[in-house]
């Protein structure tokens, strides 16, 4: 196994994609200040193709379609654009959804025939620029065509928020550490981690208190907007796509450690004391390596069975680890701690590649042909061979969403 090839882009890596296991990598990252978006499009040897930049709210967005191009969401004068770029570094398509000039993209997702948007406010830098307005936008989930016409539009309604682990102390509570009573969010955003799921006839929405860290996700119909489910407020964490209109919700934070299995109808239908950066096979079956915020790490690659019961795999080091990957064979394979590492079917660690680093801003890898690894570490992109076999097919993150950064299951 070797490292084959690192190289650096203009700024911090927010996106990595290709549209197939033997593309060219299309890069997303920030430019010189947060309100620049940097698009790349680079061979795995590290060889520029083209590069293109748009103005950015602070939260570069992109999603990368099956063909090729790439759809970029970016501020334009008081609108929001997605525009397609195509594979050669032109522009296609472009679509304006309307929206309020405080408005913006908080995330989106690809469909064939159109986009799926979470609007939340405008970001902090943006709205310096445009001055704040006297109310802040309700967040919102709504569908488009390709050409940008509203289908339908939903509302959404954090409402007052609260969990037992919460606690504070001042006038109201003579001074005594108590646990706080529900409030309401002065600033909703959408959840830092996959924010924005689509599985079937079914969205999972994550909105979140972006002071407090605590948020629910809305269960929709993907036909109608109408709101299917909504969870109780609880820590934000990872989320997947478990099967057809099938999500994993994780919660960590204020004691709170737990990944929760919905259904269709958006019930719990399985809860595991266990939150990590989850992978679900072809069979359905959820594991990868656990996150739990602590030091020296408690956590464990995992497995997490029906009966709500967990299978210890090998012990891990450190904390921050990129998304993983599975191969045809059963292998995940993920960076952590320095360490890129694989976990085979059997549970079995190998430890494939080492080096000094304790970067903490990690992209998802990406598993190409010949066993080719990708993945970036803060402005780097870093590029292996591996013995490792094809990319098994799932629903998360094995199917296209793991090439394409798009995180929708039909």
């Amino acid at each position: 196994m070797t490292l084959s090839s690192r190289f650096t882009l203009p700024g911090q890596v927010r996106a990595l994609a290709a549209s197939g296991p033997s593309e060219p990598l299309t890069v997303t990252t920030y430019g010189a200040n947060p309100l620049v978006t940097v698009i790349t499009r680079v061979d795995l040897s590290g060889k520029v193709a083209w590069q293109r930049t748009y103005p950015g709210a602070g939260r570069p967005q992109s999603r990368l379609s099956t063909k090729g191009t790439l759809w970029v969401a970016y501020p334009d004068g008081d609108g929001r654009v997605l525009e397609g770029v195509l594979p050669d570094g032109s522009t296609g398509s472009t679509a304006r959804p309307e929206c309020r000039p405080d408005e913006e993209i908080g995330a989106f997702v690809l469909l064939d025939d159109g986009f799926v948007v979470s609007w939340v406010g405008a970001s902090r830098p943006v709205l310096r620029e445009r001055g704040r307005p006297a109310s802040p936008p309700e967040p919102r989930v709504a569908r488009y065509t390709r050409e940008g016409a509203c289908l339908w539009s939903t509302p959404i309604a954090l409402g007052a928020v609260s969990f037992p682990g919460v606690l504070e102390m001042g006038d109201r509570t003579g001074w005594e550490l108590r646990p706080r009573r529900p409030w309401v969010p002065e600033e909703t955003g959408v959840d830092h981690w996959e924010p924005l799921l689509v599985s079937a006839d079914r969205i999972a929405a994550s909105f979140t208190d972006t002071r407090g860290g605590i948020g629910r996700t809305f269960f929709l119909d993907l036909d109608s907007g109408e709101t299917v489910s909504v969870t109780p407020p609880a820590p934000t964490g990872r989320k997947a796509i478990a099967g057809p209109g099938q999500f994993l919700i994780g919660s960590q934070g204020y004691g709170a450690f737990t990944t929760g299995r919905f259904g269709r109808d958006g019930t719990e239908t399985a809860r595991w004391a266990s939150h990590g950066a989850m992978l679900v096979d072809r069979n359905g079956n959820p594991g990868g390596p656990e996150l739990e915020n602590s030091l020296p790490s408690r956590s464990r690659f995992r497995r997490l069975t029906p009966d709500n019961t967990l299978v210890d795999g090998p012990a891990l080091t450190g904390y921050y680890t990129s998304d993983p990957a599975m191969d045809c064979e059963g292998t995940t394979v993920f960076w952590r701690d320095g360490k890129l590492l694989t976990v085979d079917k059997d549970l079995a660690a190998n430890e494939l590649f080492a080096m000094d680093d304790s970067r903490a801003v990690i992209g998802r890898v990406l598993l190409l042909n010949e066993g080719r690894v990708a993945f970036s570490l803060d402005n780097e992109v870093l590029v292996f061979r591996t013995p490792l076999g094809p990319l098994a097919e799932g629903p998360w993150p094995c199917g296209g969403g793991n090439l394409r950064g798009n995180p929708l299951s039909s």
